[in-house]
């Protein structure tokens, strides 16, 4: 035990038991140091007896014997009703969840110290805990009335307070209930707003927030949140709302970013930008502000003001500066300026964006001819969760398959494999590995054991159907699992891709000349593009089908696919 743990203990124990007899009026010296040394041997045996129960107390929580500490403590409680051992005996209750014990100890605790707010906010607590709303409402009552001088900031607390509980239809009642008497306060009606939202009365919730807003005009959380509540519906009306609430305020930074954002959400990006301007004119060094300017640049493909931002946030206070290397390091990579993007991702030392950043970083590290110090760096990256340990591993076949070295990136999966056997992620990259690799029959069975796992799999039953159909077996299978790929992906046009190569598979050219068309307009892919070209020329177009493949090995000069789809149509 510490030692500060002991002084404590003794500390409580003994402030329960020391006392001062004093002399009677009418006593003798005689009985009276009779009644001494018998008040003594009283206190002794109390003072023992307390101090034990307590560290039995102590001792049992240490040790995870919970029943044994709560029952030492209620017990000590209920004998010595002192204030202080009954806020640590509800206290215990409370955390072991034995609720109902917990509310009588803090009801107990309030009849010896009827005044005391420690009691009554414990008691409160404990009845959200117990799903015990009924008997809240009035200790919040009584709660408010009590601390008047702050009660609009308690007013907006008491949905934080209540945030745990399920029932929200039964928070909106309680808190109506309690801050119904405050109408004439903006807190009361936002209060109201807020648990309206929670519990999906949507039309009450804006209401109340209108009500908050005729109160304080100025209020720019209320603004913020009727803004919320209106883009449910219309995000038209928000950004009108918002744009009036910050045309009368000008200086409401918070409800301008709100609106710049709201803005770049409806693809309104030139009035957004006028927003962000406005921001940073306001606020120059502000990185709340700089951050969302500089992504908007770079979604609208403004890099250069997009970099000067980012650039700018690296000279400021920002604590953790990772994302921004993130970035910056993302545009030095597809600017080809590969040192720089490497010191870059080296600095991104957590958040969301290291994992990505140590991909990245292994990549520009093979590009550089250092696949081994690339492969080093992927196996020594801290990771946090089997996720990120499997987004390693498939970094790295990745890279040894783009070396060329396809069998080590399958040995690679394959032995990760025998320890997450039922990993979807390792199992899709192995199957397709393996058909790089001519073992069409690996393929096969990894895609069937990742289906049997997950049988909505789009990409893992799109896979198997184009491995049949590009082998030419197995077509009407191959069909039904491509369709069903497409059902779970409509807009994807790889799995459009194999739609229509199993339907020119199936003699129907025509079908597949429509749905290949579709697919490449989606996107300009080398293989989509290899399909297509093939359709065109069984179709007699043998024209279009060279200016179509000539077109695609330009923009696509290393595919072997289009190399090889010329040769054969063109030997």
């Amino acid at each position: 035990m510490q030692p500060k743990f002991i002084a404590a203990t003794l500390t409580l124990a003994l402030g329960l038991t020391h006392g001062t007899p004093t002399l009677g009026a009418g006593e003798s010296p005689a009985k009276a140091a009779a009644q001494r040394a018998a008040s003594q041997a009283s206190s002794e045996n109390l003072l023992a007896r307390t101090v034990f129960q307590t560290l039995l107390g102590e001792f049992a929580l240490r040790r995870g014997d919970i029943k044994l500490g709560v029952d030492a403590w209620s017990d000590l409680a209920l004998r010595t009703r002192d204030p202080k051992v009954l806020a640590r005996a509800t206290e215990v209750a409370g955390f072991a969840r034995q609720y109902d014990k917990a509310i009588e100890l803090s009801r107990l605790w309030l009849e010896v110290e009827p005044d005391s707010v420690a009691a009554k906010q414990m008691q409160s607590t404990l009845l959200v805990q117990a799903n015990r709303l009924e008997d809240l409402a009035p200790q919040l009552v009584n709660l408010l009335e009590q601390d008047k001088a702050h009660l609009g900031p308690n007013l907006l607390q008491l949905n934080r307070l209540l945030g745990k509980h399920t029932d929200k239809q039964a928070v909106q009642r309680l808190i109506d209930r309690v801050a119904t008497p405050y109408s004439g306060m903006a807190e009361a009606h936002f209060a109201m707003a807020q648990a309206a939202a929670n519990a999906g009365d949507n039309m009450r919730a804006l209401s109340e927030t209108e009500k908050a807003l005729q109160l304080r005009p100025d209020w720019e959380a209320a603004a913020q949140a009727r803004a919320q509540l209106q883009a449910r519906q219309s995000p038209s009306t928000a950004i009108d709302s918002l744009s009036d609430f910050v045309d009368r305020n000008p200086g409401a930074r918070d409800a301008r970013l709100t609106l710049a954002r709201l803005l770049i959400s409806e693809k309104q990006y030139a009035e957004s930008r006028k927003q962000f301007d406005r921001l940073i004119k306001d606020n120059p060094d502000n990185p709340d502000v700089i951050y969302p300017l500089a992504m908007l640049a770079l979604q609208q493909g403004d890099i250069e003001t997009g970099r000067e931002q980012l650039e700018r946030l690296l000279q400021s206070e920002m604590a953790d500066k990772s994302a921004i290397h993130f970035f910056l390091g993302q545009l030095d990579q597809e600017q080809k300026k590969l040192a720089a993007a490497l010191t870059h991702f080296q600095q991104v030392n957590g958040g969301e964006h290291y994992i990505p950043a140590r991909s990245r970083s292994a990549q520009i590290l093979a590009q550089q001819g250092k696949l081994d110090e690339a492969r080093e760096m992927l196996r020594k990256t801290k990771v946090d969760s089997e996720v990120e340990r499997t987004q390693m591993i498939l970094a790295e076949a990745h890279l040894l398959r783009e070396a060329g070295r396809v069998n080590d990136a399958f040995i690679t999966l394959e032995t990760a494999l025998t320890t997450q056997p039922d990993n979807t992620d390792l199992l899709y990259e192995s199957a397709l590995t393996a058909d790089r690799l001519g073992k069409p029959d690996i393929l096969e069975s990894r895609l069937k054991q990742l289906l049997k796992i997950k049988p909505d799999h789009a990409h893992a039953l799109n896979a198997l159907g184009y491995s049949w159909a590009d082998r030419n077996v197995r077509l009407g299978e191959a069909f039904e699992l491509i369709n069903k790929a497409l059902a779970l992906m409509p807009d994807d046009p790889f799995i459009t891709d194999s739609l229509g190569w199993v339907l020119f598979r199936q003699g129907k050219t025509d079908a597949a000349l429509k749905t290949l068309e579709k697919a490449y307009a989606q996107r300009a892919d080398p293989e989509i593009a290899a399909h297509l070209g093939e359709v065109l020329w069984s179709l007699g177009r043998k024209d279009d089908a060279r200016r179509l493949l000539a077109e695609a090995a330009k923009q696509n000069p290393d595919n072997e696919i289009i190399a090889a789809t010329i040769k054969k149509l063109q030997p």
